[in-house]
């Protein structure tokens, strides 16, 4: 699996629909939704190339909203977090692969519906030519990170939940892990965000705590207020990946990345997370909250991302569904 600073051929994106996480057609959440999918659409294709999935019935409500740059192909969906649900491509003798991972509504949540998510990731593929490969492994693709040259962050708590992938093992995992994406080191991190774990969370995803980046360093949340309940989830992160060595045999630089100031929003505890930016091409897209931190979170994106320029948007409606900028992007690369 290439590093997502490597070349994009396209990103691809999903329509938020009428579903239990944005509500009934018509209403202010679901437009709300769309707005902020579209924000960021709309600040990719500036870039690349960009395709969002639209569900039948919701053309005209996403031409209204999307760049007319944007190529819209129609396809069934129950929910838009298309870094999890679509495919996750690989490069393998030159050729392009397309990995079909199960998915099953991050561990058959209650709120959840995947029947049409589920077939996601092969009418991708489909749309794109690519061949694919099927994994017995339940997960989703936030819930990995590569570097690009053999190394991949991987949570306890979502490969190893049992209502993904009951009775599997560490090893297990990281076999079809490495059989899939062509890696050859896993680095476990024990859990993820507090908040994470809420009623709409992933439970553990990865892609909202670290992050490698093109510098060579890895980024990780920190949260600096000692009576935050991540202020500990953090510190044990950074101090497991300080010692920890990636696929060449080196140890990696650990970059911290300060935690938005705003830690609650009407009172509930959120996971607004500056790790959970998008790579394309020439540009970075930065998750910005209307935060004191906001421009700090830039400064350090810059120097993580050589040459690029970063791009902030608003992601606060996006995490107030229950994910970040880099939950609703999948990379397709060159």
């Amino acid at each position: 699996m290439p590093a997502e600073w490597q070349a994009h051929q396209r990103t691809w994106m999903a329509f938020p629909t009428a579903n239990p996480t944005f509500g009934e057609e018509g209403g202010p959440d679901l437009a709300r939704a769309r707005a902020a999918w579209a924000a960021v659409a709309n600040a990719v294709v500036a870039f690349e190339p960009v395709t969002v999935l639209v569900s039948p019935g919701d053309g005209a409500a996403a031409a209204a909203v999307l760049d007319p740059r944007i190529t819209r192909a129609e396809v069934p969906l129950d929910d838009a977090w298309l870094r999890d649900s679509g495919p996750t491509f690989v490069t393998e003798g030159g050729q392009a692969r397309a990995v079909d991972w199960i998915f099953n509504g991050w561990g058959a949540q209650s709120w959840a519906r995947w029947d049409r998510d589920a077939l996601v990731a092969q009418a991708v593929a489909g749309l794109t030519g690519t061949a694919v490969s099927s994994s017995s492994l339940t997960q989703e693709g936030g819930a990995f990170h590569v570097d690009g040259h053999g190394t991949v962050l991987l949570t306890d708590t979502v490969q190893l939940d049992p209502d993904r992938n009951p009775g599997w093992t560490r090893p297990q995992v990281e076999t079809e892990v490495h059989a899939q994406l062509g890696t050859s080191k896993a680095i476990w991190l024990p859990r993820g965000l507090t908040a994470d774990y809420g009623e709409f969370g992933t439970r553990g995803h990865v892609d909202i705590v670290a992050a490698f980046t093109a510098s060579g360093a890895v980024v990780v949340h920190t949260q600096p207020d000692p009576g935050h309940p991540d202020h500990e989830v953090s510190r044990e992160v950074t101090e497991l990946l300080r010692e920890a060595e990636n696929a060449r045999g080196e140890r990696l630089e650990v970059v911290e990345l300060l935690a938005p100031e705003q830690h609650e929003v009407d009172g509930e505890l959120v996971d607004h997370s500056y790790v959970n930016h998008y790579v394309a091409n020439s540009v970075v897209i930065a998750c910005a909250f209307d935060d004191p931190r906001d421009q700090q979170a830039v400064a350090v994106l810059e120097k993580a991302y050589p040459g690029r320029r970063v791009v902030p948007v608003d992601a606060r409606d996006i995490f107030a569904f229950g994910g970040g900028i880099h939950c609703i992007t999948q990379q397709q690369p060159a």
